[in-house]
């Protein structure tokens, strides 16, 4: 068995003397582990490093197999991550978040939305936007996307301000009053009418997504939401108050 394809490696772990075990977020493949012989020596080590995007061949004998990979590097971030904490943070959750996936399980849009935000790690300002749209992404490719379109009352589109914590629909302002102490708030730059993502709006969406991934995905499986997550989360706060 031999494929190749293009990833973003995810982690590392030593295996053996020499060896390392890594795990690639490929297209085609999903995410995807395998054995690099040599891959802690400093030849190669330096292009399997989290954020960096890489070509990879595997090979095996079977599918079901670990395999080998023999990788290239193509594009080079671990200085930028290494050089601000709330970039760390931010891969460590990204890649945390992907590992909800079934290994092997491709998902295109997620790959693609990771494509982008990596490059923008240590972009505070535009990765955390970028982050909350990723965290809506990976709630609809496990299955719970929320329907963020129209208003669940009355079917218009215009100010929708909030979302039904029960249904995951998007509800307008006039349809929400009277319950909008029991609704989640809708930030702008989620219902395609906001001109752009302000520290409220950040903080509301990251509120949203936290919702639903705990509902849905994490405490169904007898989870906690992701360390690093919290601390990018609190890495912002800091960086807002500076």
């Amino acid at each position: 068995m031999e494929w190749s394809d293009d990833g973003i490696v995810l982690g590392v772990r030593r295996h053996g003397e020499t060896s390392a075990i890594v795990e690639l977020m490929t297209p085609t493949r999903g995410r995807h582990l395998g054995l690099v012989r040599g891959g802690i020596s400093q030849r190669i080590k330096p292009y399997l490093q989290p954020g960096n995007s890489v070509h990879a061949i595997w090979r095996a004998r079977l599918d079901e197999h670990l395999g080998n990979y023999t990788i290239e590097g193509t594009v080079s971030r671990a200085d930028r991550l290494m050089a601000s904490a709330s970039a760390s943070y931010c891969m460590q959750t990204l890649a945390a978040l992907l590992r909800l996936l079934p290994e092997r399980d491709p998902h295109v849009p997620l790959y693609d939305a990771l494509c982008l935000i990596v490059d923008h790690l240590d972009e505070p300002q535009i990765a955390a936007p970028l982050l909350v749209r990723f965290e809506l992404q990976m709630l609809a490719e496990l299955g719970f996307g929320l329907d963020l379109g129209e208003c669940a009352a009355t079917g218009d589109a215009g100010e929708l301000v909030y979302v039904s914590p029960k249904s995951g629909r998007a509800v307008s302002r006039a349809a929400g009053e009277p319950w909008k102490t029991q609704l989640l708030v809708l930030p702008g730059f989620l219902n395609g009418h906001g001109a752009g993502a302000t520290v409220e709006d950040i903080v509301a969406g990251f509120a949203l997504t936290e919702f639903f991934l705990l509902r849905r995905v994490y405490e169904p499986r007898g989870l906690t939401m992701p360390e690093a997550r919290n601390s990018f989360l609190a890495s912002l706060a800091r960086a807002n108050a500076a």
